[in-house]
């Protein structure tokens, strides 16, 4: 076991993976009491981590401050101050390289993420694809702790975090109906399930007097979202209403959120609700699932060519019709009905 002091964590992107870390630290908080963590990511996610025990959320200003070398040397002076006996480098790109070889000359292990991208390019080749489960991100994050010295056992159990709702929101959850988030959106276009068939979802739920409440995206999307909450009695277009902390927890009150491959999945799962991903060319066995939810709620498609992408940067290559497209509305909303039914 390490000796007492503080661990600086670094994690400066994708949104998703932020949030992932996030469900990690909890568990990490709480079977390690004494260590002070200083997690270092993007401002923009704070809110992630505003629950978690003994944490400072030190801000990456990419773009400003910590930009280039002579950014991240700066940067590097600042984290110094907190005095840190370890660096856990869960990103392993080239600016956390960087940052981490800083604090090597001084003495300072640093610990870094093995991502499995041998593994991972087995998984999505075309040819004598190795078609099998990796190991899951966030098992991965808790084996660099590991290596440091931390003792750390994640439950990969979803727990609620209930927070109190935004005044703005709390109308919408005066009723009893069934609160069912939907985040249609990806940072990734071949991830995304087609809008009409997600339409056709929305109205499916609708029809149930369900509340469907619209999560995530920029402008565009918000006009799609709107144009669902014009159409439909029991939409409610979030997009642009509420920052992420107000977000999470309207997430915390929902019974089920839908979502992508995305960073609705792992917000969700923070937040301890009950996920049903949809998946196209990326699959859950690639590890990305989010923590705590189950691979049977899952939707996608078999085919020999999935999965052969990781992030969903590639087009599908199952044929003239994407394999997120052969999913049909009504698997979907049947699931829906089974999961709130049968849990």
């Amino acid at each position: 076991m390490p000796s007492l002091g503080k661990i600086v964590v670094l994690r400066f992107s994708a949104m998703g993976d932020v949030a992932m870390v996030a469900s990690v630290l909890h568990e990490f908080a709480i079977q390690n009491p004494k260590v002070q963590i200083v997690m270092v990511s993007r401002e923009a996610f704070k809110a992630f981590f505003d629950e978690i025990p003994n944490l400072t959320f030190h801000a990456l200003l990419p773009k400003t401050t910590h930009k280039g070398i002579g950014g991240l040397y700066t940067l590097f002076k600042e984290l110094q101050r907190y005095q840190p006996n370890a660096i856990a480098d869960l990103h392993d790109n080239l600016r956390s390289r960087l940052l981490s070889t800083f604090f090597r000359f001084t003495g300072i292990r640093i610990k870094r993420i093995d991502k499995g991208r041998a593994e991972k390019k087995a998984l999505t080749r075309s040819r004598h694809k190795v078609l099998k489960p990796l190991k899951l991100t966030v098992e991965r994050y808790a084996d660099v702790f590991k290596s440091i010295g931390f003792k750390l056992q994640l439950t990969h159990k979803l727990k609620n975090r209930d927070k109190e709702l935004p005044i703005a929101a709390a109308a919408f959850f005066k009723s009893d109906s069934v609160k069912i988030g939907i985040s249609p959106f990806a940072q990734h276009s071949y991830k995304v399930y087609p809008m009409a068939k997600m339409e056709s979802v929305v109205a499916a739920l609708d029809a149930l007097n369900y509340a469907v409440f619209i999560f995530g995206g920029g402008n565009a999307e918000k006009e799609i979202a709107i144009s669902w909450e014009n159409k439909f009695s029991h939409v409610i277009n979030l997009i642009g209403k509420f920052n992420l902390a107000e977000e999470l927890a309207i997430i915390g009150h929902l019974d089920l959120m839908v979502s992508m491959d995305s960073s609705g999945m792992h917000m969700a799962s923070l937040m301890g609700v009950p996920v049903l991903s949809i998946w196209g060319p990326t699959h859950p066995y690639a590890g990305f699932l989010g923590y705590g939810q189950k691979m049977e709620d899952c939707i996608q498609i078999d085919h020999p060519q999935r999965p052969n992408s990781i992030y969903g940067n590639k087009p599908c290559y199952c044929g003239d019709e994407p394999c997120i497209d052969k999913i049909e509305p009504s698997i979907i909303v049947n699931k829906i009905k089974e999961k709130l039914t049968h849990g």
